[in-house]
């Protein structure tokens, strides 16, 4: 009988992707509701994606997980940065 599953999928790293997708969708969903919610929902969630999706692609487990929640991390980051600079211009 074999226990446990290959390529140390049982670790807490193999949960630095999926946790850096969910991060990424919240950021990106409280981005476009910055105006009702503030910005430091965005910009926390969104750095916290950001260092999921880096920490799960240098981990090497769930890789396409951590890359989108890298970008959607980045672009949740970016969009009230972007809102914030164009309204002020």
């Amino acid at each position: 009988m074999v226990t446990g599953t290959p390529d140390g999928a049982d670790s807490p790293a193999s949960l630095y992707g999926p946790v850096a997708l969910v991060l990424g969708v919240v950021t990106l969903l409280t981005a476009v509701l910055s105006g009702f919610l503030g910005i430091a929902i965005p910009l926390l969630t969104g750095s916290l994606a950001v260092t999921f999706g880096v920490l799960g692609l240098t981990s090497k487990l769930n890789r396409g997980r951590s890359a989108v929640g890298l970008v959607t991390g980045c672009l949740g980051l970016l969009y009230p940065i972007f809102i914030i600079v164009a309204g002020s211009a």
